[in-house]
């Protein structure tokens, strides 16, 4: 069974995030990490080629500067080799624009299983899945929470409000994980020095079949215009219960029409 797993390298949460005053955009000339909600994804392709008995994990990823620490990471788990989209018109491509260049590259991985993370740390659009499995023309299954594979079929726990729904669906697929679905493993000494010189392919915007104009800023069509910080939330106001304070939560809660 071959899986490709969809990986973001992101700027380290714990560090203060820079603007690129331009662009308007956060800056990543740092050095990278794993996106923590991604190791679920890789975690979980390790476990499934484990339980099928044999089996390629394949990692791709876009990144700026050919960034690859985060990689060698997820390859230090145990990922077999990765593939690194990097070029500098990439710049300022928008989530639509992202799911087009991963798309490509899982093409050539020809994946019987894709896996994702529901959404990045660092985006939060949570669309770029649903649009690599609409790109690809295979079908997609959200918020799994389990997953099982056999004899062509994938079994899907999807989380809902209400705890799961059971999904089937034949492969290929892709399918997106939620944090905590199964508990990342730490990679081992061998498997760091392991993982210096396991294959990661680079690739550019030409070698997916595209061109400058298709990608980045011009490719997306937007531009941010300012970034503001969030207002700060006022003090509440504080009532002293003198055997009466029922009156001000009812008169409260006629305002806002709730009663």
């Amino acid at each position: 069974m071959k899986i490709a797993v969809c990986v973001k390298q992101i700027p380290d949460p714990a560090d203060p995030g820079a603007l690129d005053l331009e662009t308007n955009t956060l800056k990543r000339d740092v050095k990278l990490i794993l996106d923590e909600s991604d190791s679920y994804g890789v975690e979980m392709a390790l476990q499934l080629a484990e339980s099928a008995g044999g089996g390629t994990v394949t990692l791709i990823s876009m990144a700026p500067n050919a960034e690859v620490n985060g990689l060698r990471t997820a390859l230090a788990m145990g990922a077999d080799d990765a593939i690194l989209i990097s070029d500098e018109a990439l710049a300022g491509t928008d989530a639509l624009g992202t799911a087009k260049m991963l798309a490509k590259a899982i093409e050539r991985v020809e994946a019987d299983l894709v896996l994702t993370a529901t959404e990045s740390s660092d985006g939060y659009t949570g669309t770029v899945p649903a649009q690599i499995s609409e790109l690809l023309g295979i079908p997609s299954v959200t918020f799994a929470k389990e997953i099982t594979v056999a004899d062509g079929v994938v079994a899907v726990k999807r989380q809902t409000e209400a705890g799961y729904d059971d999904v089937t669906c034949p492969l290929p697929v892709l399918v997106s994980v939620t944090a905590g679905v199964v508990e990342p493993r730490y990679p081992s000494f061998k498997g760091i020095m392991g993982a210096k010189s396991k294959p990661v392919e680079n690739l550019t915007v030409a070698d997916l079949g595209f061109t400058a104009e298709q990608v980045g800023w011009a490719g997306g069509g937007q531009k941010i215009t300012a970034v503001e910080a969030a207002a700060e939330r006022g003090s509440g106001e504080v009532i002293v219960d003198e055997g009466e304070a029922y009156i001000n939560i009812v008169s409260f809660l006629e305002e806002l029409k709730v009663i």
